[in-house]
């Protein structure tokens, strides 16, 4: 499949994936019909049966991600996913993928700041193929073509960072927004830590990370879950583990004034990024500041996109995004890229009007419903999806147990317009905020990115910092 980078997420391989910047919200009792099991080496199984249609959706999710990284080492996590591609003990480079499309499915994975996933679509008849292959990668790593596949990274890393130049502006702003947790390197890691990667380092990062103790299997589709469950378990279940993975300590100190991020780029157009610091799913503030985000940006009628490319055609496209479900504190973005011949302090001061107007007025009931209506379609319209439904209970699941699903929905229904005033003043205020600037240098290369915050500003359906194949 195509490799791609996804700043903002639920998310490609969530779509690959979907959003996770901004998870819709679950079902009422979506979670009822799961059924788990953890296997004596710690591997927990969730199983899902949804009898749509005849195709299942294996998904193996490991809890390692650039959080579990280190200053020198940036990057080993999404290079360590590209590896698992490149062979084990049993098969060759690339086979694996071979093997799934033999049998008339589709695999991918995704690197995340915090977990790396890896998933195939296939009919219910051939679900025993991604279920042998993933035991045996898990169990028998032993990836060819090191070199080969290091300088691959290399190349995304330029491709997709260093000639993009608003995901290249992305990277600054989170690296000066995060000062002591490792949210402060991107999740494709920095050229000079790629480039020092060794095969060794790659073998003992699996070691570690890459055991059932540290795994999660989530499968959804038409199928018998009991059978599955044996199936797993018999392939899985003599699996060893290795070393316990080291626990992710360091906690971001308060932000206690503005930080500034002025970067000289090749660009068609400038561009600017706000990030305010915001904590994730285990603080009650995110439900307001998930309805905050769609009265900010979903939509044409929202209150930036009407205001700076509608009304004032001040830009060419708006967006803010908010991602629940980080493992840790992460942040609200807000970034725009301006029409030409419009100055970047203009925009930044009418996006501040509006950011204002929200801490200072509560919003009106209208808009409040409309908010939390788009939140429910998206949420309706993701069903469709059997990846979608694993991608949900796996990072529900991550984050400390899937029924939290069902808490979603009554978490939206919950929100005041009070809340959303609330949580405006605490955490969009001057000295909670990182402002980037993008100031062009020139004109980009033809083959060169650089369209603006993804077509349609902060989208809401893919997660924050993930790196797919």
């Amino acid at each position: 499949m195509n490799n791609a980078i996804f700043r903002y997420p639920l998310i490609a391989a969530l779509t690959v994936v979907t959003t996770f910047a901004f998870l819709p919200r679950a079902n009422a009792g979506m979670t009822d019909a799961v059924k788990t099991e953890t296997l004596p080496n710690g591997l927990k199984v969730l199983v899902l049966e949804n009898h749509k249609a005849p195709v299942a959706s294996f998904n193996v999710f490991y809890r390692v991600g650039s959080r579990n990284e280190q200053f020198g080492k940036t990057g080993i996590s999404h290079l360590c996913e590209h590896l698992m591609f490149k062979g084990t003990h049993k098969i060759g480079p690339e086979e694996f993928s071979k093997i799934i499309q033999e049998n008339g499915g589709e695999d991918n994975a995704m690197t995340s700041t915090d977990y790396t996933e890896y998933f195939e679509n296939i009919n219910r008849d051939r679900l025993s193929v991604p279920i042998s292959l993933e035991a045996d990668r898990m169990a028998n790593f032993a990836p060819q073509q090191f070199d080969k596949e290091r300088s691959v990274v290399e190349e995304e890393r330029r491709l997709r960072t260093d000639d993009q130049p608003e995901d290249a502006l992305d990277e600054q702003v989170r690296a000066a927004a995060f000062v002591e947790h490792p949210y402060h390197w991107p999740v494709i890691g920095w050229m000079q830590d790629i480039q020092r990667l060794t095969l060794n380092d790659a073998l003992a990062y699996h070691h570690i990370y890459y055991s059932p103790q540290n795994a999660l299997i989530v499968v959804v589709g038409d199928f018998n879950a009991n059978t599955v469950l044996k199936q797993i378990a018999e392939a899985f279940g003599a699996v060893k583990n290795g070393p316990k993975p080291p626990p992710v300590t360091e906690v971001e100190p308060e932000q206690k004034g503005e930080r500034r991020v002025e970067l000289r780029h090749a660009a068609n157009l400038p561009a600017f990024e706000e990030a305010y610091h915001v904590p994730n799913l285990t603080n009650p503030d995110a439900f307001p500041l998930e309805i905050a985000s769609e009265i900010l940006s979903d939509g044409k009628s929202s209150r930036l996109y009407k205001d700076l490319v509608v009304d004032k055609r001040m830009v060419v496209d708006v967006g803010a995004g908010y991602d629940m479900t980080s493992f840790d504190p992460d942040l609200f973005v807000v970034e725009a890229q301006m029409r030409p011949g419009i100055k970047t302090e203009d925009v930044i001061a009418e996006t501040d009007k509006q950011i204002a107007e929200l801490r200072n007025s509560q919003v009106s009931a209208n808009e409040l419903q409309k908010a939390k209506n788009l939140e429910q379609a998206e949420f309706v319209f993701s069903q469709d999806s059997i990846l979608r439904e694993a991608m949900l209970l796996g990072v529900y699941q991550m984050l400390g147990n899937y029924k939290l699903l069902d808490q979603y929905l009554p978490g939206i229904d919950k929100v005041t317009a009070a809340d959303v005033q609330r949580v405006a003043r605490k955490y969009f205020v001057d000295s909670n905020r990182t402002l980037g600037v993008l100031v062009p240098t020139g004109v980009l290369p033809h083959e060169m990115g650089g369209g603006g915050p993804g077509g349609g500003g902060v989208r809401h359906a893919e997660p924050i910092g993930q790196v797919a194949r």
